[in-house]
């Protein structure tokens, strides 16, 4: 599911109460946006995690939070397997992890997007972050 990422040498994981993720701008900087809800944060009208199926995006079940395909940017992101193991898995230099911008009432919530696990990958986890390679459309999560 991502766990967490690393991004010039900072690692950032979900537990993290105040967790952002380096969400990549046109111009190809970055900004830096809060990593979904925690179930103990009054952060609005949000849902708890940070995490959105891709099945569930294209059901519409985003839309309340008006959903934007974005990219994440890292170098090595992280997956805990079934005992809690951390597997750090590296990007290629290409590569980003897609995301979702959630909007509501002004403030904003970036979510990783997933898919089911690579069959090489499944012994980690069912769930796998979305990868993108960089100069592809981004708007193929809705």
């Amino acid at each position: 599911m991502c766990g967490g990422i690393e991004y010039q040498e900072n690692k950032i994981y979900f537990p993290q109460p105040e967790a952002r993720l380096p969400v990549m701008l046109r111009h190809g900087g970055v900004t830096w946006v809060t990593w979904g809800k925690r179930k103990n944060k009054n952060s609005g009208k949000f849902p708890n995690g940070g995490w959105a199926r891709l099945d569930s995006i294209k059901a519409g079940k985003w839309k309340p939070w008006h959903p934007r395909p974005i990219l994440i940017r890292a170098e090595n992101f992280m997956e805990k397997d079934l005992d809690g193991q951390s597997h750090w898995m590296t990007l290629a230099p290409d590569m980003a992890i897609q995301a979702l911008l959630a909007e509501r009432k002004g403030v904003q919530r970036v979510y990783v997007v997933t898919i089911d696990s690579p069959s090489e990958s499944q012994w980690i986890l069912d769930r796998w972050p979305r990868l993108i390679k960089l100069g592809q459309h981004e708007s193929s999560c809705q």
